[in-house]
């Protein structure tokens, strides 16, 4: 089934369940067009923590991430010693993987690198923006990874991104609505 009907009544996407968070989540922030830079890097940053993990871990945790991550300012992240990594990295109220929390650093310095560079972070991640695609009818026409997905892994990879895998810039994709994944019979209309 690609739905869940909710104690409200309403037609979801079956990822949701009938957690309150991820109920909120779905209906106001997934899929919706996001090109402010700022927000997009927190989105990267969060998407490459789920990575082998699932969304309502992150998003359960997500606050403590703006909290101990400076509100995902770069600028400020960007200045990050390896030990204010390992503290991250041990803390017990966050995903407690090294390698996403120094991912975190890196791509807070490639970000500025591309912005100083002139190109903002949507630039790339819009470049395959198809506003007219179809929405799927099921949750199996929706793909892990896509072509698009695999040439923004690429293109952020060539400008210093790292955990930027085809499959989570396809959830970035999907998170910042660069393609709108709610299945046809979800009542949330993006």
């Amino acid at each position: 089934m690609s739905i869940t009907i909710g104690a409200d009544g309403m037609a979801r996407c079956d990822w949701v369940g009938d957690d309150p968070l991820m109920i909120a989540y779905h209906d106001t922030e997934w899929a919706r067009t996001t090109r402010k830079d700022p927000q997009l890097f927190e989105k990267l940053c969060l998407e490459g923590f789920q990575a082998g993990l699932s969304w309502r871990t992150v998003l359960h945790k997500r606050d403590r991430f703006r909290l101990v991550y400076d509100g995902f300012d770069p600028h400020t992240i960007a200045t990050y010693t390896p030990n204010d990594i390992a503290v991250r990295a041990a803390d017990v109220t966050l995903i407690r993987q090294h390698a996403k929390h120094a991912a975190v650093v890196t791509n807070a310095r490639a970000y500025l690198s591309l912005a100083s560079a002139g190109v903002g972070l949507s630039d790339l991640v819009f470049a395959s923006h198809d506003p007219d695609r179809p929405r799927p009818k099921t949750a199996q026409d929706i793909p892990a990874s896509t072509a698009a997905s695999t040439a923004l892994a690429k293109s952020l990879k060539r400008h210093g991104f790292v955990f930027v895998g085809p499959v989570t810039m396809y959830a970035l994709m999907q998170a910042c609505g660069v393609v709108n994944d709610h299945v046809l019979a979800c009542a949330t209309s993006v």
